[in-house]
């Protein structure tokens, strides 16, 4: 058996815990498999007496993660602790410097930092494995990097935050309010206390931004991201789309348009004959679009502690065996810049909700803003509050807004925006319109 293999794991919160049990576990599969011991020699985190069922007690502590990057004790740092800056980048920075090759996790670094660190990386000729970062247990990375070279991908799209997709399933289902959904997330341990990074779109979001780069050989870009959030969905909606025939998933989608890249994260309809509308609960899935190929499709646990350390483990075995490759598929000096293409010329279909006041020629007047736009309805659907009774719309009392449910035919977004725009302008509705875009998938 050759040399063994070793490790610094920096980190050991869930993750980084359930690669030391994996690796405890299946030591021996591994080693049998790489013909290589693998062995870890140093470990860093914030608590060092913290009970993480593994017996640590022969590998040696570092209180300061970069002292574990620089070691000479170690040939591959493993990145575990999160952030898009500070002390997780620091370290990571310091590994490659080092010589040393990275396995990392962490998206939010990637997403703001990939492609210097990449480049880095590829100065001192080591390798930045990130197959954890994106979809958790899910190899969507190595199927793009390594299965699909040389294909044509035109999109890559899919559900990549759990606690979204377990938000709204639960919501769907029990005809619950997102508030209360949400506060029972979190105390599942779904969500976390404060839940805006996952239920705002931005960890779907930074996962985006690597998938992008991937398929498309283009330089990250995270800030072109279209960014909306699960917040302001409402069980009336998620009615309206299976009436409709469609359910509604959080979808973080990448496309090359005849103006560029776009990318976007937020809510959708989805057929519901649709394979991705299956796609329930925690469970993630990743889509890639390519000529050859077809539609492949990913579907998997994207969090956790074992799923993500089974990613973590499959980079550490690349490296073991020699295989290096570009982080981001090309060398860091044949990505191309990326375009981003305009978000408001994003045509399609739209699902619109509007609450209307109940009065003569309320409704005409948002047909004619419609129409001023060029856009033509496929549906109208009106539909009287159960707590308005036929008494009560004949008597004295103030009748509330009536929902108004439209489904529009192929427009664009901008002349969407602007239609709706004119109609708060009026006064003929209360509070903004709710518009979710319906994709055909």
């Amino acid at each position: 058996m050759s040399e063994p293999i070793k490790l610094g794991i920096a980190g050991l919160g869930t993750v980084g815990s359930g690669l030391l049990k994996l690796i405890e576990k299946n030591a021996k599969k591994i080693d049998n498999s790489l013909g290589r011991e693998i062995v870890i020699k140093g470990i860093s985190a914030r608590q060092r007496d913290k009970d993480r069922g593994v017996d640590t007690s022969s590998m040696t502590w570092f209180d300061d993660p970069r002292e574990l990057a620089a070691s000479s004790k170690i040939e591959i740092f493993v990145e575990l602790i999160g952030g898009e800056n500070g002390i997780a980048k620091d370290a990571v920075e310091t590994a490659i410097r080092s010589g040393k090759h990275v396995v990392t996790a962490n998206k939010a670094l990637l997403a703001h930092h990939g492609l210097a660190l990449a480049s880095l990386a590829e100065e001192n000729n080591v390798a930045l494995n990130f197959e954890g970062a994106v979809a958790g247990g899910i190899p969507i990375v190595k199927a793009i990097r390594e299965s699909m070279m040389g294909v044509e991908i035109s999109r890559v799209y899919g559900i990549l935050n759990g606690t979204c997709n377990y938000i709204l399933t639960k919501m769907e289902r029990e005809g619950r309010k997102y508030e209360d959904v949400l506060k029972e997330a979190q105390e599942a341990g779904y969500a976390e206390a404060d839940p805006t990074f996952d239920v705002g779109g931005h960890d779907s979001a930074h996962k985006l931004a690597l998938l992008t780069s991937l398929a498309f050989g283009t330089q990250t870009s995270f800030e072109s991201i279209y960014l909306e959030g699960i917040e302001t969905i409402t069980p009336a909606d998620l009615e309206a789309a299976a009436d409709l025939g469609y359910r509604i998933k959080l979808l973080a989608v990448s496309l090359k348009t005849e103006s560029g890249i776009e990318q976007r994260v937020h809510p959708a309809m989805v057929p519901i004959n649709a394979a991705i509308a299956d796609v329930d609960g925690v469970t993630n899935c990743v889509a890639v679009d390519g000529e050859f190929i077809g539609d492949v499709m990913l579907i998997g646990l994207g969090a956790g502690a074992g799923p993500t350390a089974t990613s973590v483990m499959s980079d550490i075995v690349d490296i073991a065996r020699g295989v290096v490759y570009p982080p981001f598929v090309h060398p860091t000096g044949d990505l191309i810049p990326y375009e981003r293409a305009k978000m408001r010329a994003h045509e399609g279909r739209y699902y619109l909700r509007l609450a209307v006041h109940d009065r003569p020629g309320a409704f005409a007047a948002i047909a004619q803003r419609m129409a001023e736009q060029n856009i033509s309805l496929e549906s109208v659907v009106q539909r009287r509050l159960q707590s308005v009774t036929d008494e009560d719309s004949h008597s004295s009392v103030t009748v509330p807004p009536m929902p108004v449910i439209m489904v529009t035919h192929e427009t664009n977004e901008s002349a969407i925006r602007r239609a709706l725009e004119a109609i708060e302008i009026d006064g003929h509705v209360v509070g903004q319109a709710q518009m979710i875009r319906i994709e055909n998938l």
